[in-house]
């Protein structure tokens, strides 16, 4: 039996791939101790883990990112994607840190386990020399030789002309697009005592030597000749059906032989006119049936009046009730819900311009299995356009459904438990046969 101490940062979509995890370990008679936010105390306890308060460490609800973070909602794209390495993700790490040493004095743990955004946990190893494993809720973001770096939103090129392409861009945003974040993570380091390395961003660290889980198919993720081997992908991790979902008085409707097209916010950035209101005024005219979920929020935070009588809109359906009855999803680009939906074979109008989401919905576009519409506010006939491609073009459909078929081959909680073993055991690197 091990000792594994999972920390995240208190995202939903940060924890949640993290759940099948620590229960399988659990289940294993391994002891797991989690910390993280106090907003999901309830769904770590049910995996059986021991859940630990956030104390020294800066906790907030996802949900109301502009309030903890003040001049966040301010900023778009590639600024807001700047601002969150430095302030949501590097300059929690010291606090992360006070709070998982003081943890480790009554849990002296075998190894560690962090989401990637985490980045307490790999400065904590340089201190202590910990193992530790890391699991991916979003792309693979470490640099390569034949991919430009995350956050331009380019596909991948390794032709001649396409690598000199990749280390020219590289290097532009190591040392100008990205300079500010690179000082700023380099400032954090010092704090806390540890050496300055030249040419290690903050995206490197996050790629510990010893082992890491990517929570898709590697048909999804781009190639890469000079992949870490310390990389391993798993497949994507699907959320158990709720024994307590109660179908909506409308449900059988799903049935009837109209094509089925599926709105979703997703859970954090969930302003529904950014996306659910365009696709609505998008469909309204269309033979379709429009099932609309608000991440969450009250149903009548879609100020449409009236509704199109084609529309059925619900504050939250499970993904793994209602996809299987879906023939297009129309999303935000969250990465979570993209993998839930390749799992059952739906092609995909991705449209994100926030955190990772451009990234996500360029490897939608690059997979076939969907349509990119770059931007984060589609206009409606943007979404119309794109919703009668994917119905009417089988080759969208058929990318996905083989995409299906790979992550059907892969157990994600099966082999991250197998994998974490090993290197509680060995406290050796993990790397690819």
């Amino acid at each position: 039996m091990a000792r594994f101490l999972v920390a995240t940062l208190p995202f939903t979509g940060h924890v949640t791939p993290g759940l099948p995890i620590a229960r399988a370990l659990v289940s294993r008679g391994h002891q797991v101790w989690w910390y993280t936010g106090k907003k999901f105390r309830s769904s770590i306890e049910a995996t059986g883990a021991r859940f630990v308060p956030m104390s020294a460490g800066h906790d907030y609800d996802d949900a109301e990112l502009d309030t903890a973070f003040p001049g966040r909602s301010l900023l778009r794209g590639f600024a807001q994607l700047k601002f969150d390495l430095k302030h949501l993700f590097t300059d929690a790490a010291p606090g992360y840190i006070a709070d998982l040493t003081t943890i480790l004095r009554e849990f002296p743990a075998d190894a560690l386990l962090n989401d990637i955004a985490c980045v307490g946990v790999p400065l904590l190893s340089e201190r202590n020399g910990m193992p530790y494993a890391t699991f991916g809720v979003s792309v693979l973001t470490a640099a390569s030789r034949d991919t430009a770096p995350f956050g331009l939103g380019l596909l991948p090129n390794s032709s001649s002309l396409g690598r000199l392409r990749n280390h020219a861009l590289n290097w532009l945003v190591d040392r100008v697009l990205f300079r500010d974040v690179a000082i700023h993570y380099r400032a954090t380091r010092k704090k806390l005592g540890l050496p300055i390395i030249r040419g290690k961003s903050l995206f490197d660290s996050s790629y510990g030597p010893y082992l890491y889980l990517q929570s898709t198919v590697p048909s999804f993720e781009y190639p890469r000749s000079d992949l870490l081997p310390q990389v391993h992908f798993i497949g994507p991790f699907l959320p158990e059906p709720p024994h307590d979902f109660k179908t909506p008085t409308w449900w059988s409707e799903l049935a009837a032989s109209r094509p089925v097209v599926h709105v979703t916010q997703g859970t954090s950035a969930t302003d529904p006119n950014q996306l659910i209101v365009p696709t609505l005024k998008a469909l309204a005219d269309e033979d379709v049936l429009v099932v609309a979920t608000t991440g969450g929020r009250p149903v009548s935070s879609v100020e449409l009046d009236p509704l199109p009588a084609n529309v059925r809109l619900e504050s939250f359906i499970p993904h793994s009730h209602l996809l299987e009855h879906v023939d297009v999803m129309v999303t935000n680009a969250g990465y979570g819900g993209v993998q839930i939906a390749l799992a059952h074979g739906v092609p995909l109008v991705a449209a994100g311009a926030s955190e990772d989401k451009p990234e996500v919905a360029n490897r939608v576009a690059w997979s076939g299995a969907g349509i990119n519409l770059r931007t984060g506010t589609p206009k409606p006939e943007q979404v119309r356009a794109a919703v009668r491609a994917l119905l009417d073009d089988a080759s969208y459909r058929e990318r996905a459904r083989r995409l299906r078929a790979e992550i059907v081959t892969y157990d994600a909680s099966r082999q991250a438990v197998l994998l974490l073993e090993r290197l509680a055991e060995t406290k050796q690197p993990v790397l690819r046969a």
